[in-house]
């Protein structure tokens, strides 16, 4: 039996290098955001010269606006 696939971690296009996770779905704030009661602790996180970070908890990708790993894919 084949395991089902994973789904690719959400991809979240910040404007600031040092950002911060709790595993809610609206990170960012918004009509939407909801609190982490069922997501994780909060980590604050820092873009490198890479211009990305991953969640060590939940593998939420932030990219930075603009930054080396933006190719413009992901949704704004």
């Amino acid at each position: 039996m084949t395991p089902a696939p994973h789904e690719a971690p959400e991809t979240s296009i910040v404007t600031t290098t040092r950002v911060w996770c709790d595993g809610a779905g609206d990170i960012r704030g918004g009509e939407n955001y909801l609190p982490a009661s069922l997501g994780h602790p909060r980590v604050w996180m820092e873009i490198d010269e890479k211009g990305y970070v991953d969640c060590g908890y939940c593998d939420r990708h932030f990219v930075l606006a603009g930054g080396p790993a933006d190719d413009g894919s992901a949704a704004r």
